[in-house]
């Protein structure tokens, strides 16, 4: 795979793991997150093996630290020809449960931060004349549960912000792609208790983060507007569509509580 893929949040779970496959098909992969050391093991782990890594620190909600990692890509690699907007936190609770101050952070990130990224990217690909914007969402983000109403509408302003950018980029060489994955064995329910101090409990099908990487690199190398890594969840997305009566019903079980 001769492409340059820029990947956020890549110092651990489903940014990682895409970055470690994606070397490994022979992509050069451009890593951010916050955690510099974290990202420096990882690109060293990954040279050592012959791949091509380069880490590059930021913060998704800065909008220069995404544009100077895009043009970092650029002036190492000499093009960039992927975006992954993979940097994501969470929080579960009630609306009651829910402080103001949490949802502007979730906002920030999941949502202010893929737009900073995908936009420095475009910039790029417009230019290019080419380029792929890829949205790591969640299944939570077309068919919300009790618990996560916050969480839940960021992840939803992600797939309307995919949307939206496939109708723009339609009929020409720019793709762009929304992700849905189940909940995934990552740190990101450890991040919240290290955060917010509390854990959660729900039912629900799990899939690890190598699931979703393979997922994603089928979709590098053939576009697809929606990528479903655990590929019963596209049938909640029909019935949310249909019959949203009969899917409350259904995920009531799957509702994500404290004990």
């Amino acid at each position: 795979m001769n492409r340059v893929v820029a990947i956020t949040g890549a110092s651990a779970g489903i940014g990682r793991a895409c970055a470690e496959r994606l070397a490994a098909e022979g992509a050069a992969v451009v890593l951010s997150a916050r955690r510099a050391e974290r990202l420096q093991e990882i690109v060293t782990t990954i040279t050592a093996q012959g791949g091509r890594a380069l880490a590059v620190p930021g913060d998704v909600t800065s909008e220069a630290d995404m544009r100077t990692l895009v043009q970092r890509a650029v002036d190492t690699f000499g093009q960039l020809d992927v975006m992954i907007c993979n940097a994501g936190i969470g929080f579960h609770g009630g609306l009651g449960e829910t402080p103001g101050d949490v949802v502007e952070r979730l906002l920030d990130v999941n949502v202010l931060g893929t737009y900073y990224a995908a936009r420095a990217a475009h910039d790029v690909f417009v230019k290019q004349q080419r380029g792929h914007i890829i949205a790591v969402s969640s299944i939570a983000g077309r068919r919300g549960v009790a618990g996560t109403s916050a969480y839940s509408a960021t992840k939803a302003a992600q797939i309307g912000f995919i949307e939206s950018l496939r109708a723009e980029y339609l009929g020409t060489n720019l793709h762009a792609s929304v992700v849905y994955p189940v909940s995934t064995r990552t740190e990101f329910h450890d991040a919240i208790k290290r955060d917010y101090g509390h854990v959660v409990k729900g039912a629900g099908p799990k899939q690890d983060a190598d699931v979703v990487a393979r997922a994603i690199v089928r979709c590098i190398e053939s576009p697809k507007p929606e990528v479903y890594p655990y590929r019963p969840a596209w049938l909640l997305s029909l019935l949310s569509v249909a019959t949203p009566g009969l899917a409350d019903r259904i995920v009531q079980k799957y509702g994500r509580r404290r004990p």
